[in-house]
C-alpha cells in the first residue's frame, strides 16, 4: 500500500518531524492538532469554543488533502487541559462530525508543549469505497 503525508505548513512540522495526517490504503490518522493559526500564533487563547473549532478547522483541511472529509472519520479524540469544558467542546464536535456519529474519547491532561493550548484533537478516517 502506498503512503501519502499530508503537510499542513505547522511550524511544528520541521522541528517534531510530523505530517498532519497520514493515509495508507484507506486509513487516514490525523495527529494530535492545536489551535494554530496560518501564522503559526495559537487562536483564541483563553476560548476553548475558538480554539476547538481552530483544531477542527485544521483537520478538516488535512482530511481533504487526504482524499476524504468528516463522513470518513471513526474516532475522535480530545485531549483537554481542563475536562469542565467538555460541554463546550462536545457541541463543536458535533456540528463537525455529529451526523456521522463516530466514536470519541475525552481525557484531560495536564498541559500541553504550548501552554495557551487549552486543547488538542486527534482523528482517525477510514474511506470505504
Amino acid at each position: 500500500m502506498e503512503r501519502q503525508n499530508v503537510l499542513l505548513g505547522s511550524p511544528y512540522e520541521e522541528i517534531v518531524g510530523f505530517s498532519r495526517a497520514v493515509r495508507v490504503g484507506p486509513f487516514i490518522s490525523v495527529g494530535g492538532t492545536a489551535p494554530i493559526g496560518d501564522d503559526g500564533e495559537t487562536v483564541g487563547v483563553g476560548d476553548i469554543e475558538e480554539q476547538t473549532r481552530r483544531c477542527f478547522e485544521i483537520i478538516r483541511t488535512a482530511l481533504e488533502g487526504a482524499g476524504a472529509d468528516f463522513s470518513d472519520v471513526v474516532r475522535t479524540r480530545m485531549l483537554l487541559t481542563d475536562v469542565s469544558d467538555f460541554e463546550t467542546v462536545a457541541a463543536v464536535r458535533k456540528e463537525c462530525v455529529g451526523e456521522f456519529k463516530p466514536v470519541d474519547t475525552i481525557v484531560e491532561v495536564s498541559r500541553f508543549v504550548n501552554p495557551d493550548w487549552l486543547i488538542e484533537v486527534e482523528a482517525d478516517a477510514v474511506i470505504v469505497d
